[in-house]
C-alpha cells in the first residue's frame, strides 16, 4: 500500500534534491573553470569573476538538468521502487550518468554545433565540414574525470536530500500469517 502524504513529501524532496544536485554540479564545473583562469587571486577576489561564475553556474545547471532529467529520472524511479537508500547507489548513479553524457558529447559531429557567420552569429564553433577526431581506443574522453566528479557530487547532494528516504512512502502491510498471531 501507499501512504499518499509520504509520497507527496517524497516527490517534493525528489524535485528539490534533483534541482539542488544539478545546481551543485554546475557550480562545481563553473568554480573549477574560473579557478584555473586566475591562479593568483582566485575568483572570490574579483566581482566580475564572481558574477561570471554565478551566470555560468545557472547556464551549466540548466544544461546539466536538461540532459540528465530522463536518465536521472530512471535512476530515481528505480531507487524509489526498490527502496534503495544507499549512498553508494546514488553517488555511482550520478557519476555514471555524467560520464555517459560526457562521452556521448564527444561522439557528436562538430557540424552539429556549426553556426554560420552569414546569419549574424558572432560565435562559430567550427567550420563547415570539419570533423572532430575520434580516437578509436584511447580510453576516456579528456575531462571525463571532471564530469564524473561533478556527477558524484550531484549524486551525493541528491542522496542527502531525497535518496536517504527512497521508498519510504510504501506501507508495509503485514501478511495474513503475521496478522493471525
Amino acid at each position: 500500500m501507499i501512504d499518499g502524504t509520504r509520497l507527496f513529501i517524497q516527490l517534493l524532496r525528489i524535485a528539490f534534491g534533483f534541482s539542488l544536485a544539478v545546481i551543485t554540479a554546475g557550480l562545481f564545473l563553473s568554480w573549477g573553470l574560473f579557478r584555473t583562469l586566475d591562479v593568483d587571486s582566485g575568483p572570490e577576489a574579483d566581482i566580475i569573476q564572481l558574477l561570471a561564475i554565478t551566470w555560468s553556474t545557472i547556464i551549466s545547471a540548466s544544461v546539466i538538468g536538461a540532459l540528465s532529467l530522463i536518465p536521472g529520472g530512471f535512476a530515481i524511479g528505480l531507487a524509489e521502487l526498490l527502496k534503495w537508500r544507499g549512498v553508494i547507489y546514488h553517488v555511482s548513479a550520478g557519476g555514471i550518468i555524467a560520464l555517459v553524457l560526457w562521452s556521448i558529447g564527444g561522439i557528436l559531429p562538430a557540424d552539429l554545433f556549426y553556426a554560420p557567420s552569414d546569419v549574424g552569429s558572432i560565435i562559430t564553433y567550427s567550420t563547415p565540414g570539419s570533423t572532430v577526431p575520434t580516437p578509436a581506443s584511447e580510453g576516456f574522453r579528456p575531462g571525463s574525470s571532471i564530469a564524473a566528479s561533478a556527477g558524484f557530487i550531484a549524486g551525493f547532494v541528491y542522496w542527502t536530500i531525497a535518496g536517504r528516504g527512497s521508498g519510504g512512502w510504501w506501507i508495509n502491510k503485514p501478511s495474513s500469517h503475521e496478522a493471525s498471531r
